[in-house]
């Protein structure tokens, strides 16, 4: 038994006439007659009832017609999902980000994107960065969020957008009135940072302070951005922060812009050189386009 069978045996049944149903199909109603014989030897039951005058389905014809709209229903479906994945319309992606990122522009856009494609399920894995990367060699996720570009041989970055370093100061500092500083402008100023180990964009902090420089007096390393800011309020040191991160803690930190011509920091979208899933391309060019 094949699948024409069960359609064409659900077109006689809701037509009850040879003539019309083979019509429907767009097949002659001679090799369509021959296909519905051969499906009730098959079943091993008259499925329809047949005079000169008219077509009806027998008591075995209507349970089987019950059945047979019940697995086309499923097939077609089933298509149509296969279609859609393969698409890019459809499936799940698991997305590593690290908690930084919920306060920018990211959570927006996952939203605009789950709105637009339903049948996407994105599931979101708050990771340290390192972590991230190692998650996403091992295709334990399939992309991720990050502050510092990741190119090798498994792994390629995407840019997104930029997020200007701006620096946070304590209340009362003597930078507060400053518009826009430069980072020489904090080379004798104690900072609080994130821990090198586990945070590259620390790394790239550091690294922008030695270009102008100086190596920058770490007094605190912590784990989370919200710790920073929160010894920052405390009067325990400066920091230098994403933009996107500017209006945390806004009533207790001042946050002054750097200069145009200062480094700056970036985000980028990085993934394993070998992904060909359609569903997490089709997400990564949203988030290119849409941001």
């Amino acid at each position: 038994m094949e699948l024409r069978h069960l359609r064409y045996f659900l077109a006689l049944a809701e037509e009850l006439n040879f003539t019309r149903a083979a019509e429907r199909l767009h097949v002659s109603q001679p090799p369509f007659s021959l296909q519905i014989r051969q499906l009730e030897e098959e079943v091993g039951a008259r499925l329809f009832g047949r005079t000169s005058r008219r077509v009806q389905l027998t008591p075995a014809g209507q349970a089987f017609l019950i059945d047979t709209r019940a697995i086309l229903e499923r097939v077609d479906a089933s298509i149509s999902r296969a279609a859609a994945i393969e698409s890019g319309l459809a499936g799940r992606i698991e997305l590593g980000l690290s908690g930084s990122h919920f306060f920018g522009r990211l959570p927006k856009l996952i939203a605009g994107y789950s709105q637009a494609y339903s049948d996407v399920t994105i599931s979101l894995q708050e990771l340290k960065p390192a972590i991230q990367l190692e998650a996403l060699r091992e295709r334990r996720i399939d992309l991720s969020i990050s502050r510092t570009p990741v190119n090798d041989m498994m792994l390629k970055s995407i840019r997104l957008w930029a997020d200007p370093l701006m620096a946070a100061v304590p209340p009362g500092h003597r930078l507060r009135r400053r518009k826009r500083l430069t980072l020489r402008d904090l080379r004798d100023e104690p900072f609080v940072m994130l821990k090198l180990d586990t945070s590259a964009y620390a790394q790239h902090i550091r690294d922008c302070c030695v270009q102008a420089g100086f190596a920058p007096r770490v007094v605190h390393h912590v784990s989370e951005v919200a710790a920073v800011l929160g010894l920052v309020a405390a009067g325990m040191g400066v920091a230098l922060i994403p933009e996107s991160l500017s209006h945390i803690y806004a009533d207790k930190v001042t946050v002054i812009p750097l200069a145009t011509d200062e480094p700056h920091s970036e985000v980028y979208v990085v993934q394993h050189s070998e992904e060909n899933a359609n569903v997490t391309n089709a997400f990564v060019r949203f988030i290119t386009s849409h941001h």
